[in-house]
């Protein structure tokens, strides 16, 4: 997960001088919890985890998000309010971007650049809760699904997004 194979993947979504690096597996696992050989993981050169410095020569499945400093935003992120669309039964908990666009016309920017989720009635940040986020980047919203859960539920989130404010 290079930042500049990143770049070129999505472009203008990065920051040019991003000031912290956050890493964890696609189940939502923190890169310590995940106890593998890290090659690198700083702001400059993103993340590269080696097969070969691991015992059992495979690395996990890692993504990574960049932290900005609030002067690439000019003013700093401006926020939505908290979206609660769906509630966590059937499949899960989906509060997917183009969903809530449709329920909410006009309401989320057109390229959010960062996302929150908390917990219903707590507001308990999601990943303080020790459940697996199928999804959960400002291009696609958050989703969390029963399915990959041990108790096989999910709590009830709501999301929020940051857009640049003109």
């Amino acid at each position: 997960e290079t930042l500049s194979s990143l770049r070129k993947e999505n472009p203008g979504k990065i920051c040019p001088n991003p000031t912290d690096i956050e890493v964890q597996t696609l189940s939502g696992q923190s890169l310590a919890a995940a106890g593998e050989v890290i090659y690198k993981a700083d702001t400059t050169t993103g993340f590269i985890c080696r097969n070969e410095d691991q015992k059992d020569k495979y690395c996990k499945d890692y993504r990574v998000r960049f932290s900005c400093p609030p002067s690439y935003c000019g003013f700093g992120a401006c926020w939505t309010q908290w979206f609660d669309r769906d509630d966590p039964s059937g499949t899960g908990d989906w509060e997917t971007l183009s969903s809530l666009r449709a329920a909410y016309p006009n309401k989320i920017c057109e390229t959010p650049m960062y996302i929150e989720a908390v917990v219903v009635g707590t507001n308990a940040p999601a990943s303080s809760t020790g459940e697996i986020f199928h999804t959960f980047n400002p291009t696609e919203g958050f989703v969390c699904r029963k399915t990959d859960q041990k108790d096989k539920k999910c709590l009830d989130y709501k999301v929020r997004f940051g857009c640049c404010c003109d």
